[in-house]
């Protein structure tokens, strides 16, 4: 343990990967070919669902700049717990995915830039000017396991991101093989409820569909294909959910849901069933902490397959294995 910490706080991880000199190349979720003349040492990482997938590869100290996002909100005492230089603010944010300052980034000459694959301008701007680009859209949980794999090669840590897939697989098998006996009647009708409006959910072809058939239950909209729908309330009371799972909101919580007079004639509210993810940084589902997720979704679907299950032991041991350790700090 002693050794553990003192790697951390020497710079490196008890992930750490030997240097080497060797090309790489990986597909991006674009499904483009990307290719290094040596494992990135020079990473700007402008996405923060793949920042945290770097510091699972233990690849921190090959990051020099990050998303503003990492500044902002919940998520800056996680980082801030994992990596001193954020803690202090002294790595550079030049974007998110919503904004890059180019001129930022070019000069920070790095050897890899991490970006969401919808940012075409400025991602045909930094190919031009012969800088790597890494482009994430996660559509799907083996999305999430590509983008894993591709980053382990192109950080040299090809090993920790097999390892990294394989504990996930096997804990979602965990959790879903006590699932396999369910039958039709048996899984519970889910609405999904993202932080932007009561109204506006995921259905079919998306992660939030697949999260919810995971932890043995139904989509409302399962059989609509839309990552992101906006529905009408009298649509929700047609499909009276059994359960109401919201995403994690800072302004509201299940209370304002069960106390609602719009939505008490739905069954999930009759039956206060509405549960809320915990913050972001432990439950994202655009990475490998979409385990999380799944396992607190199993347990609040199926309270009587899972009543062994302590979710918050869950949770840690699932740090310890992502981070080495549980990671701290408070909202």
């Amino acid at each position: 343990m002693i050794l553990l910490w003192t790697a951390f706080f020497l710079g490196s991880t008890p992930f750490s990967a030997t240097a080497s000199s060797t090309a790489v190349e990986a597909k991006d979720l674009r499904g483009k070919t990307v290719r290094l003349k040596q494992p990135a040492q020079r990473i700007v990482c402008l996405i923060e669902s793949a920042l945290s997938g770097l510091y699972m590869l233990g690849a921190e100290r090959q990051i020099i700049a990050v998303s503003r996002n990492v500044y902002t909100g919940d998520v800056f005492p996680r980082y801030a717990a994992l990596d001193e230089r954020i803690k202090d603010r002294r790595l550079p944010a030049p974007g998110n995915w919503d904004f890059v300052n180019l001129e930022s980034v070019v000069a920070l000459k790095p050897d890899l830039v991490i970006l969401w694959s919808q940012q075409t301008e400025v991602i045909e701007n930094l190919e031009r000017q012969g800088i790597p680009v890494f482009g994430v859209f996660i559509r799907r949980i083996e999305d999430i396991y590509q983008e894993v794999r591709s980053l382990g090669r192109l950080t040299g840590r090809e090993k920790r991101a097999e390892d990294l897939i394989t504990y996930t697989q096997k804990e979602v098998e965990r959790f879903r093989s006590r699932l396999a006996s369910l039958g039709k009647k048996e899984r519970p009708a889910v609405y999904y409820m993202w932080a932007q409006g009561n109204l506006e959910t995921s259905c079919g072809g998306s992660m939030v569909n697949e999260l919810i058939a995971l932890a043995g239950g139904v989509n409302v909209c399962g059989d609509l294909i839309s990552e992101h729908q906006v529905v009408n309330l009298e649509k929700v009371l047609t499909w009276n959910p059994q359960v109401i799972l919201m995403w994690y909101n800072e302004r509201k919580d299940p209370r304002h849901i069960l106390e609602d007079p719009q939505w008490k004639g739905i069954k999930a509210v009759k039956e206060r069933r509405v549960y809320e993810f915990p913050e972001v940084f432990w439950s994202d589902l655009w990475t490998l902490k979409f385990l999380y997720a799944v396992k607190l979704t199993a347990k609040w679907l199926h309270p009587e397959r899972f009543q062994d299950i302590h979710l918050e032991a869950e949770r840690d041991k699932m740090l310890r294995q992502f981070y080495g350790r549980v990671v701290s700090g408070r909202p």
